[in-house]
């Protein structure tokens, strides 16, 4: 079952997402090389594509485990988790309608 990782950002988190941000990746690319991950992504702080110094505001990412638990460990040991990114991380069942 696919589920959905969302998670916001403390205030001032450009920096310390760009010192973990290739730690990050390659948790992601693993569960895209296993043809796990749906989709995967940070929310930009303001409206644009690229917000420069403004950052992100939290992230959205949409993979497939074999369980709730299994899903919320996998959140945990994100590297955006230990190095201080995230204020906060939900995890939730994702059911996949469209496309």
């Amino acid at each position: 079952m696919y589920y959905a990782i969302i998670s916001e950002d403390v205030e001032d988190s450009l920096g310390r997402r760009t010192e973990v941000r290739p730690a990050h990746l390659a948790r992601l690319e693993t569960l895209r090389d296993e043809g796990r991950l749906l989709l995967a992504g940070p929310h930009p702080a303001i409206d644009a594509e690229d917000p420069g110094p403004a950052g992100f505001s939290g992230s959205l990412v949409i993979a497939e485990f074999e369980s709730l638990e299994a899903a919320r460990t996998w959140a945990d040991a994100d590297p955006y988790v230990s190095a201080g990114v995230y204020a906060s991380v939900k995890v939730k069942p994702f059911r996949r309608v469209l496309p």
